[in-house]
């Protein structure tokens, strides 16, 4: 039998905790990934409003109530668009590829991929996110691969685009930012170029883009976003000839690629827009709109310039600096609020809550399976 003092010390040692689940570690880890982002948001909102004397809600209510609500629609309208498009070209890639794919399919393909970039470090969580969703619609792990490749190259390329045609048509807008913005800028570009060259690379690379898949597969793995990596691994190794056809079907046609680029262009555009119709409805000057919109588009390129989620910081910095060169101090900086508010934050809710949405939907499927 056991003696007294061996019982005492079995009964005076701590029990032993469970382990904590996967899924409970991936609830923490986007918990986490949220609250970072919002107590970054609110730092940036603090940092812009105190650039106000005398700021308070009710000032800005009162700001807000002065505004044309025909342009505010359409800046409304012009977010949505930034979902909406992206959502065509992804769509347009994956039916180039053979995979048809519905448009609200391919929205919450881009709802996910914008949520998830913005609340997460060097936008690393919107690809794989969006790759789970396109892989639970039954497209193939390394054909979900190449249609993102292929979108974030347009994208890439549609941001060179536009930024080409505001530096030959309106270098004198660039020459309205401060010293400081103007280097941010430039890096900005040198950025993008960058990643526009390596992004030809990993396409042009048969043995590159197995093993990004590859890499893809261990993130959502370590993500806790992706089940038997082993085994998705395995179907990745069969799939590389399938995506030898997609890659030679997409050589052959050239002119597939037209389309992705339009809407990655046209989704550009619609965000710069959000700026110039917020300005149009709080009295703005028609006059100027395109200063306006050129303005904006040399803001998206030097947000490019530091991994931050969301470019949250820098872009609210070149906007008030390029604000600044058109409005008094106050309404450079009512202006940002207003603007950035619709065109980013009301943006990312609208996407928060279409992932929250697909998420529960799939949920119920596999009870009712």
């Amino acid at each position: 039998m056991m003696n007294e003092e061996h019982k005492s010390e079995i009964a005076e040692q701590p029990p032993e905790q469970a382990p904590v689940s996967e899924p409970t570690k991936k609830k923490n880890r986007k918990a986490l990934w949220t609250v970072l982002f919002v107590v970054i948001a609110a730092g940036s909102i603090w940092a812009v409003t105190a650039q106000m004397k005398n700021f308070s809600l009710q000032s800005f209510a009162e700001y807000l109530s002065r505004a044309d609500w025909r342009w505010l629609a359409a800046a409304v309208l012009a977010m949505l668009g930034f979902i909406i498009f992206e959502g065509l070209g992804l769509k347009s890639i994956c039916d180039a590829l053979g995979y048809k794919t519905r448009l609200r399919s391919g929205c919450m393909y881009a709802a996910a991929d914008i949520y998830f970039s913005a609340i997460t470090p060097s936008a690393t969580g919107g690809q794989p996110a969006s790759a789970l969703l396109m892989m639970r619609d039954d497209i193939p792990g390394i054909v979900t691969t190449a249609a993102l490749l292929f979108n974030l190259a347009m994208y890439a390329f549609a941001i060179l685009a536009i930024g080409l045609i505001s530096i030959i048509f309106m270098p004198a807008v660039y020459l309205r930012f401060g010293t400081f913005s103007r280097i941010l800028i430039i890096i900005g570009y040198a950025v993008q170029v960058a990643f526009s060259a390596f992004l030809i690379m990993i396409i042009k690379s048969e043995k590159l883009l197995e093993k990004l898949g590859y890499g893809a597969i261990s993130i959502l793995s370590r993500l806790h976003l992706l089940r038997n990596p082993d085994r998705k691994r395995e179907k990745l190794s069969r799939s590389m000839k399938e995506y030898r056809k997609c890659a030679e079907i997409l050589s052959g046609r050239r002119k597939l690629l037209i389309g992705p680029f339009i809407f990655n262009f046209l989704q550009r555009v619609s965000q710069l827009l959000v700026t110039v119709f917020v300005y149009l409805a709080m009295g703005g000057s028609l006059r100027l709109a395109g200063d306006i919109f050129t303005m904006q588009s040399y803001v998206v390129i030097g947000s490019n310039c530091i991994p931050i989620p969301g470019a949250i910081g820098v872009a609210d910095y070149l906007m008030l600096d390029g604000f600044g060169s058109f409005l008094p101090a106050n309404q450079a900086v009512e202006m940002e609020l207003l603007s950035r508010s619709l065109s980013f934050y009301c943006c990312i809710i609208i996407c928060a809550a279409a992932v929250l949405f697909s998420y529960r939907r799939n949920k119920r499927r596999e009870l009712h399976k």
